[in-house]
């Protein structure tokens, strides 16, 4: 599970930009980072185009999962993330983004900011936060440990389950046990 990207953008009247971003290329050889350079971007961008103020999704390119969400007031953030990233994570996560941008970047600089110029430092440390959801976000968390209580619950009941076998063996076996002493203290 990795996430890969988080922007920021701003869907204006004539087209979306790019107001602020953060990359994780630690993954990726020296010549798949020129072409992410790109693709990342250009996706970012075409994704929250295409998406109504106000509204959520997620879209598979290639073998990425890129989830956007545009806010009514036209501020967008994306993360492009791996097929096994949690969905959920993920919105979490831009909902925290976007609100903490919008308080601390004015909404006159959205227009016409620009990665440059625009004063927001906080995405790097979201997106190394968030590279394992489970320590990130608490409802993961709590779902993991869920998980591996109902294996060791389940490893349990089978070993409880063995050891009654056992001891029925071991009742059958003295019953067989005290029938034969029993036999042998007549013949006696």
């Amino acid at each position: 599970m990795r996430l890969y990207s988080l922007s920021v953008l701003y869907k204006g009247d004539p087209k979306v930009h790019l107001l602020k971003a953060a990359y994780d290329v630690s993954t990726f050889n020296f010549f798949q980072r020129a072409r992410l350079r790109e693709f990342r971007p250009f996706t970012s961008q075409l994704i929250a185009e295409r998406s109504a103020l106000g509204s959520r999704a997620s879209v598979k390119e290639q073998e990425y999962l890129c989830h956007v969400y545009v806010r009514s007031d036209g501020l967008a953030g994306v993360v492009i993330a791996d097929n096994e990233y949690p969905q959920r994570v993920c919105f979490t996560l831009l909902d925290k983004v976007l609100e903490e941008f919008s308080r601390q970047v004015s909404k006159m600089d959205w227009p016409s900011g620009s990665p440059a110029t625009i004063g927001y430092s906080a995405l790097d440390g979201y997106l190394s936060k968030y590279q394992n959801p489970r320590d990130a976000d608490p409802m993961t968390r709590v779902q993991a440990e869920l998980d591996e209580t109902k294996i060791i619950l389940h490893n349990t009941m089978e070993s409880l389950l063995e050891r009654g076998e056992k001891l029925d063996d071991l009742v059958s076996k003295s019953e067989v046990l005290g029938a034969q002493s029993k036999a042998f203290y007549k013949t006696r």
